[in-house]
């Protein structure tokens, strides 16, 4: 071998071996871009953190403070509320007219039981029960408002006792209502027709029965959790 031919060996040997090791590192990287295209495996983490976020932050809605319950799909109670107050507003109508035409001209009483319960007309210009007789405009007005908040919660009403309660609730006021927009002394200034007086009580209406009993369901309801959309609060 020549001294020419032996110097270009030498020259070709590390080429080879420094193309041999470049071709090695080509493979390498080629392999881990199948192993992990576009970079999945570093992404992945970055997204697996974010979901793991996301369903800690649910987690906490969930658990936190008036946390709610969803109720069982159902129709809105319209209906029913609709139908209670009717029942109601009729019930009340007709026993003022029957005590008014049949106790009030001679000023009669009737016992009911003994002197425990009696019917007797009273004519009240005030609140149920008698109170603030100098105030009937104002509780006229009071009551316009109070059928105007049912009736507005009306529209979310999914609740069956919530649509028992606001029946009452309405029923009751459109009956003395009622009275004071068609009874004297006048329009708006109408005095209520009261009959029912147990002893040692102020004498009363059904009206003023069904504007109470659905105040003390609303409040049983309220301490419950449970919402007139049909929802019910935990904790």
């Amino acid at each position: 071998m020549t001294e020419a031919e032996r110097i270009s060996g030498d020259a070709t040997g590390p080429r080879r071996e420094d193309e041999g090791a470049s071709a090695a590192d080509e493979k390498a990287v080629a392999d881990a871009g199948t192993a992990d295209p576009a970079g999945t495996a570093g992404k992945a983490a970055p997204e697996a953190a974010a979901t793991d976020e996301a369903d800690a932050s649910a987690a906490a809605e969930e658990a936190g403070d008036g946390a709610q319950e969803a109720a069982p799909s159902g129709p809105r109670r319209i209906g029913v509320l609709l139908g209670v107050a009717a029942l109601v507003y009729a019930l009340d109508l007709v026993t003022k007219l029957i005590v008014v035409s049949r106790l009030e001209p001679d000023n009669r009483s009737v016992e009911v039981v003994g002197d425990l319960l009696r019917f007797q007309v009273v004519r009240n210009a005030g609140a149920a029960f008698g109170i603030g007789e100098s105030m009937t405009v104002i509780f006229t007005l009071i009551a316009v408002i109070v059928i105007g908040v049912i009736a507005r919660l009306a529209r979310k009403l999914y609740s069956l006792p919530w649509a028992i309660a606001l029946g009452l609730l309405l029923g009751g006021p459109l009956g003395n209502l009622t009275d004071r927009l068609f009874r004297s002394p006048g329009f708006f200034e109408g005095h209520v027709v009261d009959f029912i007086a147990p002893e040692h009580f102020a004498v009363f209406n059904l009206a003023d029965s069904a504007i109470v009993c659905g105040g003390i369901l609303i409040v049983i309801l309220s301490f419950r959790g449970l919402d007139p959309d049909g929802t019910v609060h935990r904790g």
